[in-house]
């Protein structure tokens, strides 16, 4: 079971110094990776129509990206996984240019977890069509993934046109691709298209959508060797919740787990890191 954390995009702050120290001490007690969620813009919750989410424009969000360009630099080991990119919101080469930057720069250690969001604000805002979301992403993979390993492509798709063109410098691997999602479609998608599947809380639901998924996995003659899966867990939830969970997820056949800080009422980047310390010691305990 590979270990990770979830950035604590919310309340970390803006302290260059203080992203740094908490990118490292993960590393240092020996977390796996780092997940970070994505959001470009914030919409406001009092407008019509109504749009209804987690997060509002109060919410603060590190841009994925640049966030890994400077923990590449400061960490060497780690994985850098997005928990997810909202893919369809963004231009698809660019997205291929900038993970392939990552990749090189951190050393090959970038995770691409990808889904399709849930803010249509963003869309308009971004000027992306929110309806065809989900067939532009299986569009999106497929050049993406020619971008990264050919350096010259001729590809024509229903949304897409490369005219001879590739981008440089390519990845240092095939940059692994994992879907998010709390709906069969976005499992589905995941095991047809997919490196892994990255789920969200509840060692229940997350059990359920992992059975589901191997089934579309079978179903697509695709191996279940190296498919990867993934659980989110609270810190609030506490130790003996946390081992529990570790331990079904662990039998159910997942692969990761990463632990959220956020929302637990801790006030400073040292104490999300104090909270990471603690939940790694149970983790490797379970």
């Amino acid at each position: 079971m590979k270990i990770g954390v979830v950035f604590p995009q919310n309340e970390i702050g803006n302290d260059p110094i203080a992203i740094r120290d908490y990118a490292q001490a993960c590393e240092e007690v020996g977390c796996h990776h780092i997940l970070a969620y994505d959001h470009v813009l914030g919409a406001h919750p009092e407008r019509e129509p109504a749009l209804t989410g987690p997060y509002t424009h109060e919410h603060p969000f590190h841009e994925p990206f640049v966030l890994f360009g400077h923990l590449a630099a400061v960490t060497t080991r780690i994985e850098l996984a997005t928990g997810i990119l909202i893919l369809p919101q963004r231009q698809t080469a660019l997205v291929a240019k900038q993970a392939a930057a990552v990749d090189v720069l951190s050393g090959g250690r970038l995770r691409l977890g990808v889904g399709t969001g849930w803010n249509t604000v963003e869309y308009e805002s971004l000027g992306e069509d929110w309806e065809s979301r989900g067939r532009r992403m299986d569009e999106q993979v497929e050049l993406m993934r020619a971008l990264w390993s050919e350096p010259v492509l001729d590809f024509r798709g229903e949304w897409h046109r490369v005219d001879r063109a590739g981008i440089l410098p390519l990845p240092d691997q095939q940059i692994p691709i994992w879907f998010g999602g709390f709906t069969p479609v976005a499992w589905r998608r995941a095991a047809r298209l997919g490196d892994g599947l990255v789920l969200g809380w509840g060692l229940g639901a997350c059990v359920a959508a992992l059975e589901a998924t191997l089934g579309f996995l079978d179903a697509e003659a695709r191996s279940r060797e190296g498919f990867g899966l993934e659980m989110q867990m609270l810190f609030k939830k506490g130790p003996e919740s946390w081992a529990k969970d570790i331990a079904g997820w662990r039998e159910a056949g997942g692969t990761h787990v990463s632990v959220s800080t956020m929302l637990a009422g801790l006030e400073k980047p040292a104490d999300h890191i104090e909270a990471i310390r603690r939940f790694k010691e149970v983790a490797d305990g379970a």
